[in-house]
């Protein structure tokens, strides 16, 4: 198996993994989203760090440590990130459990076309006129939804949101994706145990109280979240960046398609005009992205022949 093989295969394990998430969140229904969410943070910390170990990456973490406690910019930027991404993962636990998996579906397919945009405006970056056309044709499927609703999409757009500022913060950070989950829960983890205390005092926590089952998915929550992301981290080391920019669109396609078929989520005249704008966009962007790689990368060629 050649190199380009396995990594399609780890970036496919990856997404397909994140595309059944609701599969797993709506078994945890019975749950508080919020205590979903804190759970998560803290089994994630502690298998992720237990990882870190087996992997004898522990002294490197140090490292990383060292480095955050040095470079306030760096810090501030992994705690931006820390907090929008469980900010992100709250926005997902409570749409799946709350009946708006199509609307998780939408912001996840939104969200690469805000990257973009927010790599524009953050880090000066040119997009193309394809690109440009790509948001504009977006940015029609999100008003015409409004439209159809008469009210914004506002879980869709703060999924897509925050996950583009995760990405915006995170392109500012040089970390080992598995090191960089255990740096981001660590941070989150104080605020999650104190949450945990809080609901323990009002008899409000659901963890032990409730059966055996229920705990068992809550901890196993944390392995849950951090495998996807090594198979994607392997997957990203192995495959050039438009390729994996055209897998993860698997991701809301599968959320789409369990939202209709499985949980029975409306699927109007209204919701299919505007993912047709929203697919539309996608095969510009993705038929730009990869035109301006292969455009590079034949200039790369000609230069490297000139030299020669």
């Amino acid at each position: 198996m050649n190199i380009d093989r396995k990594g399609i295969l780890y970036a496919v394990a990856a997404y397909g993994i994140w595309g059944i998430f609701p599969l797993y969140w709506k078994l945890l229904a019975h749950v508080d989203s919020l205590e979903v969410l804190v759970s998560r943070v803290i089994w994630s910390f502690v298998f992720t760090y237990v990882f870190i170990i087996l992997i004898k990456q522990r002294q490197l973490l140090l490292e990383d440590l060292k480095s955050l406690w040095k470079n306030k910019k760096l810090f501030l930027s992994l705690l931006g990130a820390s907090f929008v991404i469980s900010c992100n993962w709250f926005l997902y636990i409570f749409a799946v459990n709350n009946n708006h998996v199509v609307d998780a579906s939408l912001g996840y397919y939104i969200n690469p076309l805000i990257t973009v945009v927010f790599g524009m405006i953050f880090f000066k970056e040119k997009l193309s006129k394809l690109q440009i056309s790509a948001v504009i044709v977006a940015f029609l499927g999100v008003v015409s939804l409004t439209i159809g609703y008469g009210e914004v999409p506002w879980i869709a757009l703060l999924i897509a949101f925050s996950f583009a500022s995760y990405s915006a913060l995170k392109k500012q950070i040089t970390l080992n994706a598995t090191r960089g989950l255990v740096l981001e829960t660590m941070l989150m983890l104080p605020v999650a145990i104190v949450y945990y205390i809080y609901i323990m005092s009002t008899n409000k926590m659901s963890f032990l109280q409730i059966n055996w089952e229920t705990d068992f998915i809550l901890v196993l929550g944390g392995i849950v979240t951090a495998f996807p992301l090594v198979l994607f981290a392997n997957g990203a080391k192995l495959l050039p960046q438009y390729v994996i920019g055209f897998i993860q669109y698997m991701t809301p396609t599968i959320v789409l398609i369990l939202g209709i078929v499985l949980y029975h989520e409306p699927f109007t005249k209204t919701e299919l005009i505007s993912f047709s704008f929203i697919w539309l966009s996608i095969i510009i962007f993705t038929f730009s992205t990869i035109y301006e790689s292969k455009k590079r990368i034949q200039i790369k060629r000609e230069t490297a022949n000139v030299d020669i």
